[in-house]
């Protein structure tokens, strides 16, 4: 009776073993992603974010709205100086005003509305734009990056999308062949992009002085320096007050915006029918014909000026991951080009009459009721397009950080509803004190708009390349649409570059000093961090390794789990065995945590995480790669293992259920005595043959399973469940009995026979800037408490 009710309880606690089982067999097919590190924690979700849905026009008109006071306050601004910017040496013909404002009406159309507004904001990467989207796309379809982490998994993000059209021309296929093979050209690529981007960043320091200086002219009564004094003043509380983000005011900007939009477009149609209507000749581009005859050289150095219309256009596309492209396209079409149309021509008008009146040309042209509540919205508008500017700025440092191409500093994230409003304590008063020194030196607007236009016309003539690179391979556009597009804007680029680079010694030189000296910066972490990666690569510690340090007696193992951080992601860092060599002793649960950087925007947490298991498996060794996008932030410590343990967990049931199901041996493994076993779209490697197996191995489709019989008793699959079980709870039990972070302090030094220009690189430059920036254990935010260090030396 005993044994027959033993039978009987053992038969109940397995049938309801098997009922768990199916559920997570179930729960197994719904899987939708089959990745080289063994089984994806976490399951598919719709991560398509703002872009990826569908809006109602109510909600796309509440969005273009938005955008006012985050996207167009630098454009908004720029009627107060742009005329004064031009005519430097006063009007000396009537029709030179008609001449310009040709100028400036074609200017807008054919760049910010037709290139940007209907062409580059469609070449976003997942919603973002920018010069790095634009190479983070680029990366995505070619393999250009010169880091080479890239895995086969990280293509099956559902926020990855390559969208490749079915007709693959061969001109495309040739072009992204010459880029994957041309180590030139990647480099060449590299360069272009962190010259971009520096650009930008120089914007960060040029448009607040500019904006804020000619905003704080309007009042008549101060001379230069008190205007200066005044601009300084302001620029310093601007800066002061960035630690508390732009959330906390960021929702008054679109009104304020939208009101300076109002107020210039109705003084400009006052100043038009009062001084004559007879400006808008100037729709006819004759007069831009007529104004070059007339003025020849000086009219192609007043280009130099007339291009500062377009400022802050390159913020309608880096700042479109808050919003979306049918948003932009109507606030800028319905709103921003008519307002400012009705600027500049109102401003035209006026000249006619008034031309000595050029160099306050905006502020002298409004009716005296309006002039107070003109200043106050103006200086407010200025302080607007200065905040975009800085945000813009934190946020491409952030970006560049993320992507390995700017030393560590500290990212605060300021808005719990908006993820891309970030605050970089360093880099912001770096800011402050350069727009202090730009506004001491220059203390004119028309000196300031000498450096500004550079740095404006240069990021226009890299992002025409890189879109027209998109075209070539991804786009895969008709050749005749490529051809007029390079032709057209690029010819009025490069003749606007030209103009602005006549004016080097004026000052164009700085926004070019700023940039090379940033690209040095960048150019040199990005350098030394690739060849960390390469020699991580090449050191990279066996599986025999592994296997003998199991069977060492004289390691220990120690309660809790150790986390090791690396960026390694093909293999165990070569840290490790230093590790064990200072510290005979390991954790119970040992992880090898890789962060990874993904050249796209966000991933989605169910996503993050990728799991193995690190042979002999009975030693509860796993490596983990976690993935994160270039605008994702970094959990704070107990999240992330809380994360962490989570996926862990997750992947040992799933592994348990593969081992279950059974499956195919992979002749691959058969002669390295590996232990393969196949599950429902997904497998689990071996880790010394997994990198060889990528090319071979067949893909498995989320629905099918591939298996053979193999005979399963209710008895095998208690005993698998049970073991899952145990192990889950062995992880749990780690984890509550503590957590500590293993870093390596690698210092990175030149191999001996290295050329002179090497060891200055390596040896200074970088071990400088890695001294003077934040280290790893606080970008990470590791406790100290909880952290444990061991140094070695890298010879790159």
């Amino acid at each position: 009776m005993a044994a027959e009710a033993l039978e009987t309880k053992e038969a109940e606690r397995v049938e309801e073993m098997e009922k768990k089982l199916k559920e997570k067999k179930m729960s197994w097919g719904k899987l939708r992603r089959v990745d080289s590190l063994s089984l994806e924690a976490g399951r598919f979700s719709d991560f398509s974010g703002l872009h990826g849905s569908k809006f109602d026009w109510k909600t796309t008109v509440s969005l273009a709205f938005q955008s006012l006071g985050v996207v167009y306050g630098d454009i908004g601004t720029s009627p107060l100086y742009v005329y004064s910017s031009t005519f430097t040496d006063g009007i000396h013909h009537r029709d030179d005003v008609l001449g310009v404002l040709s100028l400036i009406i074609y200017t807008i159309l054919l760049v910010p509305l037709l290139k940007y507004v209907f062409i580059v904001l469609w070449a976003n990467d997942s919603g973002d734009g920018g010069t790095f989207a634009l190479y983070s796309l680029i990366c995505r379809y070619t393999k250009v990056s010169l880091i080479p982490n890239q895995q086969p998994e990280d293509r099956k993000l559902s926020n990855y999308r390559l969208d490749t059209p079915s007709n693959q021309l061969s001109r495309s296929i040739k072009i992204k062949e010459k880029l994957e093979t041309s180590k030139a050209a990647q480099i060449m690529l590299f360069l272009i992009t962190i010259l971009g981007t520096s650009m930008v960043i120089g914007d960060g320091v040029l448009t607040p002085c500019i904006s804020v200086l000619s905003a704080v002219s309007g009042i008549n009564s101060l001379n230069e320096d008190a205007a200066m004094g005044l601009t300084i003043a302001i620029l310093i509380i601007l800066f002061s007050v960035q630690r508390f983000g732009t959330d906390k005011v960021g929702y008054s900007f679109a009104p304020i915006i939208f009101l300076w939009f109002s107020f210039i477009s109705g003084i400009g149609l006052y100043n038009l029918f009062k001084y004559g209507i007879g400006v808008l000749r100037a729709f006819n581009p004759k007069y831009i014909i007529n104004y070059f005859n007339r003025n020849g050289k000086q009219g192609w150095i007043s280009l130099g000026g007339i291009v500062l219309c377009i400022t802050g256009t390159e913020a309608m596309f880096a700042d479109l991951g808050h919003f979306n492209v049918q948003a932009v396209q109507i606030s800028f079409s319905g709103i921003v080009f008519p307002a400012l149309l009705s600027a500049y021509s109102g401003q035209a008008a006026y000249l006619t009459k008034f031309p000595n009146h050029v160099q306050d040309s905006f502020y002298k042209s409004i009716p005296a009721p309006l002039y107070w509540p003109t200043f106050v919205v103006a200086v407010a508008a200025a302080i607007i397009a200065s905040q975009a500017m800085i945000s813009g700025a934190f946020s491409i440092i952030s970006q560049s950080q993320s992507l390995g191409c700017f030393p560590r500093v500290k990212v605060v994230h300021t808005s719990v509803k908006h993820e891309g409003q970030v605050y970089i304590p360093e880099v912001n008063y770096m800011l402050m004190a350069a727009c202090v020194v730009v506004t001491l030196g220059f203390k004119t607007t028309e000196k300031i708009g000498n450096a500004y236009g550079i740095a404006v016309v240069a990021v226009m003539v890299i992002t025409t390349c890189m879109v027209t690179l998109i075209m070539l391979i991804i786009w895969k556009t008709s050749m005749w649409r490529i051809v007029l597009f390079i032709t057209v804007f690029g010819a009025v680029e490069v003749v606007y570059l030209s103009s602005v680079l006549y004016k080097f010694k004026q000052g164009g030189f700085l926004p070019l000093a700023f940039s090379f000296f940033l690209m040095a910066i960048m150019g040199t972490w990005h350098y030394v961090h690739k060849q960390r990666y390469m020699f991580e690569l090449s050191n990279k510690v066996s599986g025999d390794f592994v296997k003998n340090l199991a069977l060492n007696p004289d390691v220990s193992r120690v309660p809790g789990m150790g986390l090791l951080y690396s960026e390694l992601v093909q293999g165990i860092p070569p840290i490790f065995p230093h590790f064990v060599g200072n510290i005979p002793s390991i954790h119970s649960v040992l992880v090898f945590v890789s962060i990874k950087s993904l050249p796209i925007s966000r991933v989605a947490p169910e996503e993050r995480f990728l799991f193995r298991e690190v042979e002999p498996r009975d030693q509860h060794m796993y490596r983990c790669v976690v993935r994160y996008g270039y605008k994702d932030a970094v959990e704070d410590p107990k999240e992330f293992e809380q994360q962490l343990v989570e996926g862990l967990k997750e992947f040992i049931r799933h592994r348990r259920f593969a081992l279950e199901e059974g499956g195919q041996v992979d002749p691959a493994e058969k002669h390295s005595n590996a232990n393969i076993l196949r599950g429902s779209s997904s497998v689990i490697h071996n880790e010394e043959a997994v990198s060889a197996r990528h090319q071979t191995l067949p893909s498995v489709s989320s629905g099918s399973i591939q298996s053979v019989n193999v005979s399963k008793s209710a008895h095998s699959s208690s005993e698998l469940l049970q073991a899952a079980e145990d192990d889950m709870q062995f992880v749990q039990k780690a984890m509550e009995k503590g957590v500590v972070y293993l870093l390596g302090e690698a210092e990175v030094v030149a191999e001996p026979n290295s050329s002179l220009f090497k060891k200055i690189i390596v040896n200074y430059v970088y071990t400088f800037l890695r001294k003077n920036f934040r280290q790893g254990k606080k970008v990470l935010a590791i406790p100290r408490s909880r952290l444990l260090k061991v140094g070695m030396t890298y010879e790159i």
